[in-house]
């Protein structure tokens, strides 16, 4: 219990480290939203407008920047994150709560069911470490993941999208033929057009969790307790998941916990080349256009995901490592 404190107390001072870079940030840089939204409209823009504009981004230079940032945790607390110049006026929390449930849908799926296959076959290829799934495997994958990100993003494209035509191309649902909502015509066509970007990304991270857990598990197998378990005579089965597995797994989990922090920021290449909507594309053009409001909100969101996944691993090693509790 006191360990679970001594971390929750980190993560929150961590938390408030974040918000406070997340405040400065922009304010030390050079200019600020209505300067670039005045840039945009060819400085055509009177006093009064730019005071407006002032207030509706909550840009305000003439306060003491103390009183700025008690400003900014109060909107904050009040889960107000500004709006955003890309979409005048509408505000950064509604664009990323339209833009985040297509990320953590694609990338929070694929991560959970690369790292479940890759997790899988690195204990049944260390298990049976020389045979031909050992042989086979980790070459094959460690090739594919060595193919630049977008380069397999667009063979995968080019081959099962515009050669064979099995799979739509673009975009994350048929826009003229269904409407959003929680209706299986519109829940097929999200599917079908997530088939392609998440076969991009299991294939891309497969190897790491593959290899990862090879090596931690043939580091196990030769620990005394699983030779002891062996010459107890128990079942293959339960040597190889409860007593290695369940020990060499420990590494993969954290990589897990800090891989579901970046989901929300970590699909902009596949969501680039498909076109497909999420946070990662919401990123590319909040910065290309200098969204300040954007970019800090998504810059929140990231930093919270990375905390709070960190969090959840933390809660896993207590539950899976005695050591920890003690």
């Amino acid at each position: 219990m006191r360990h679970l404190l001594r971390r929750l107390l980190f993560y929150l001072v961590a938390l408030w480290v974040s918000v406070t870079l997340n405040f400065l940030l922009p304010r030390l840089s050079p200019g600020d939203p209505v300067r670039a939204l005045i840039a945009r409209l060819h400085g055509r823009v009177g006093p009064q407008t730019i005071h407006s504009l002032e207030v509706l981004l909550g840009v305000n230079n003439h306060d003491s920047l103390w009183t700025q940032y008690l400003q900014y945790l109060n909107n904050l607390a009040h889960g107000d994150l500004g709006a955003s110049i890309t979409y005048l006026p509408t505000p950064v929390s509604k664009i990323i709560a339209q833009d985040l449930p297509w990320t953590l849908m694609l990338v929070g799926v694929t991560l959970v069911i690369s790292f479940a296959l890759g997790t899988f076959l690195g204990v049944i290829v260390a298990w049976r470490r020389g045979k031909a799934m050992d042989t086979i495997f980790p070459p094959v994958f460690t090739f594919l993941s060595a193919i630049p990100y977008f380069w397999f993003a667009l063979i995968i494209l080019y081959v099962f999208g515009f050669l064979l035509n099995w799979f739509p191309t673009l975009g994350g649902y048929d826009i003229d033929n269904t409407v959003p909502g929680w209706n299986m015509t519109f829940i097929l066509s999200a599917i079908e057009h997530a088939i392609l970007p998440a076969i991009t990304i299991i294939v891309s991270s497969i190897a790491g969790w593959l290899l990862g857990m090879r090596n931690m598990m043939i580091t196990t197998l030769s620990e005394d307790y699983v030779l002891m378990a062996e010459a107890k005579g128990l079942p293959d089965r339960r040597i190889m998941f409860v007593y290695a597995a369940r020990n060499a797994i420990l590494p993969n989990i954290t990589s897990f916990a800090l891989s579901l922090g970046f989901v929300v920021s970590g699909a902009l290449l596949t969501e680039i080349v498909f076109n497909y909507p999420g946070i990662g594309y919401a990123f590319l053009v909040a910065v290309n256009n200098k969204d300040f409001a954007l970019i800090q909100g998504l810059f929140l969101v990231i930093a919270i995901a990375v905390l709070a996944a960190n969090f959840l691993s933390d809660l896993l090693y207590v539950v899976l490592d005695p050591r920890v509790r003690q």
